[in-house]
């Protein structure tokens, strides 16, 4: 078990089997102190290249074993990670920045993926179809070979375990790079857990590189031609590279991206539960969700109860290094990412934005802020954040709020909180997001579900059998019973 304290000596890359260590190291940071938790293993695209041939090697004997011994191995995955949940909860405090309660909500989460894995299994892999000549016709899903997997760090064990569990479980084997600011949370912390569920050697392998280095490792782990698909999930600027680069190669790819969510409030809401998913929504881990609420649209005739509801809900979160498990605001992740809030906030109060709470940045440490008075020249309107911010906006129609949540070049989620439920569907048909939530947050997340956005939020879906469609490739067979005639001149 690692401490959230530091260093520690991570064990290496996983490569076939084997814990590699490459000569060189980087400085895996604590986002809380600015300390060095960890030197996590430096490597390129030499190691990604090896971790693909082992992973190439692996896959005829794992894509041909029986469907319930790959089940067999999901539930041992499962029950190794539920044994470790504590220890992973403790790493992200240190590695992440994460709240304790955030990380065992996190690993706890992940169990549930493996087993919705194993489960699937047990599910249809092809159909039967019609034939004209009277032909057993069919078609079969079989996976397709080695998977890449880029997992962020926002939500290293949720992000990193949906990204592979369900390819692996049909059969696929996994080149698996964690982002370089969570290189053991999303990354070698899984290593330690399938080998020690007994995972045969090749079927699941780590890399880790430094932010330096990220480009040349991508690179190789999307353009490889051993490499069949790619799960990336991340930032739209960087996911529409790697799409870009996938299609070029016609490789198969999901990447789920950015987001610029809503919560619709209207005026009949149940005000308690109104507050609740918009504090939860946009301030959970700092706001660093892709689903995380950045906009709360809430009808012109509640807007001043709510908003001091919301303000007073806000206050009382406890900010601070996320080594004490009382502080559930903990720091942003690196400089680049305060950088990018604190333009944000600055750009909106240049141009009239008020700050009705919070506003400080201090280090890395950037106090839970929701803004008024913002217009749509505003960054904080127009652009992810990312970050501990929201802003209140009020509207006077549906269609207005319906208006304002198209707004935006993302649409990975929204949700809409009011009594009337065909009210809220109505709604919900119209909004131009991959997934609405009524009476509920943004933020909602399923292993069984198909999860993902539409627009600049993504292409493909994660998630149950939708995950098992985009990692599989689909054959016609056929046996010919019915004697199909050919032309007399052959």
């Amino acid at each position: 078990m690692l401490d959230h304290t530091g260093p520690h000596s991570l064990k290496g890359m996983y490569i076939g089997g084997q814990w590699a260590t490459p000569a060189g190291t980087f400085d895996d940071m604590n986002p809380s102190t600015g300390d060095v938790w960890a030197k996590a293993p430096e490597g390129g695209a030499a190691e990604a290249r090896a971790a693909i041939d082992a992973a190439e090697r692996a896959f005829p004997a794992w894509s041909s074993l029986m469907f319930q011994e790959r089940a067999q191995y999901m539930l041992k995955i499962a029950d190794v990670l539920e044994r470790r949940q504590m220890d992973y909860a403790v790493a992200n405090q240190g590695e992440a920045g994460g709240w304790f309660g955030k990380g065992m909500f996190e690993a706890g989460y992940a169990v549930e993926v493996f087993r919705a894995a194993a489960a699937m299994c047990y599910q249809s892999i092809g159909e039967i179809l019609p034939s004209e000549h009277g032909k057993l016709s069919t078609a079969q899903r079989v996976p397709m070979g080695v998977v890449s997997v880029i997992s962020p760090w926002n939500m290293p064990c949720i992000l990193t375990s949906r990204g592979f569990a369900f390819p692996m479980a049909a059969g696929n084997t996994i080149v698996l790079k964690p982002s370089e600011d969570t290189p053991y949370c999303g990354g070698i912390f899984f290593a330690e857990v399938l080998e020690e569920a007994g995972v045969p050697p090749g079927v699941f392998n780590v890399v880790t590189s430094s932010r330096e280095r990220v480009a040349e490792m991508g690179d190789e782990l999307v353009e490889n031609p051993l490499v069949k698909g790619i799960s990336f999930t991340g930032s739209t600027p960087v996911g529409r590279s790697i799409a870009a680069k996938a299609g070029a190669h016609l490789k198969k790819c999901c990447v789920e991206l950015g987001g610029k969510d809503s919560l619709i409030v209207l005026e009949d809401a149940d005000m308690e539960r109104a507050t609740s998913a918009a504090n939860f929504g946009a301030f959970m881990h700092q706001g660093q969700i892709c689903m995380s609420v950045e906009k709360v649209l809430l009808h012109e005739s509640i807007y001043h109860d709510f908003l001091a509801a919301l303000k007073a809900r806000t206050a009382k979160l406890k900010m601070g290094d996320t080594g004490d498990k009382s502080n559930v605001i903990g720091p942003l992740i690196n400089d680049r990412q305060v950088e990018r809030v604190a333009a944000q906030i600055e750009d909106a109060v240049a141009k009239g934005a008020k700050v009705e709470l919070g506003g400080v940045v201090s280090g890395r440490f950037v106090q839970p802020t929701i803004l008024t008075n913002v217009n749509t020249s505003m960054k904080v309107w127009q652009d992810e954040t990312f970050g501990p911010v929201v802003v209140v906006v009020p509207f006077s129609t549906d269609d207005e709020a319906i208006a304002l949540n198209n707004d935006t070049e993302y649409g990975l989620s929204s949700g809409i909180i009011t009594r009337n439920e065909a009210r809220a569907l109505a709604i919900s048909q119209r909004l131009q997001t991959g997934m609405c939530h009524v009476n509920c947050s943004s933020v909602n997340d399923e292993p069984h579900v198909p999860f993902g956005g539409s627009k600049s939020s993504g292409v493909g879906r994660h998630g149950g059998r939708w995950s098992m469609e985009t990692f599989t490739e689909t054959r016609w067979i056929t046996l010919d019973r019915g004697h199909r005639p050919y032309p007399p001149v052959f």
